[in-house]
């Protein structure tokens, strides 16, 4: 029992660092992808998530989704159980964080909780869904201060990188 919540747990934080440092920053600099399926201000989460099939957004998912599903492979062989409960945790969370729009609040008692465990309410992921450069780590709020750190980063190396091209 405590090897499968520790799998979980392990999923859950390595996943989220992974999706958050190696996928969703690099494109918010980089790409193009995620920043027109997840922020564009003409779609909310049930046009883009639920009513239509786009091969973007899937991908978008997909990209996102990877890291959990390459840290579930990892993990396969010290709990299956832990693997399967950490990947319908995030699951679940990917879909909870993203109820803001339909005008769900989180209790009170909820919000609490999730402070005490830094993890990341809707309310907290719309603010990332205003402005793009807030609200990082899908699921854990303690990865906001490094994103940050590496979303400056690789938009000065971006800079760098484009003022040299245009310079020779």
């Amino acid at each position: 029992m405590l090897k499968a919540i520790a799998c979980a747990w392990i999923l859950l934080i390595v996943g989220d660092f992974l999706s958050t440092f190696c996928y969703h920053i690099p494109e918010h600099v980089f790409g193009i992808l995620h920043l027109r399926t997840h922020h564009s201000y003409k779609k909310n989460f049930r046009h883009y998530a639920i009513l239509t099939f786009n091969l973007q957004v899937l991908l978008d998912g997909i990209l996102g989704a990877l890291p959990y599903l390459l840290m579930g492979v990892v993990l396969w062989y010290f709990s299956p159980i832990g693997v399967l409960c950490g990947l319908l945790i995030g699951q679940f969370h990917v879909w909870w964080r993203h109820t803001s729009i339909l005008g769900w609040q989180t209790p009170k008692p909820v919000d609490f909780l999730c402070r005490i465990l830094f993890v990341t309410t809707p309310e907290r992921h719309w603010q990332h869904h205003q402005k793009t450069n807030q609200g990082f780590g899908d699921i854990f709020t303690f990865f906001e201060p490094p994103a940050k750190s590496w979303l400056r980063l690789l938009r000065l190396l971006r800079l760098r990188f484009t003022h040299r091209l245009v310079s020779q």
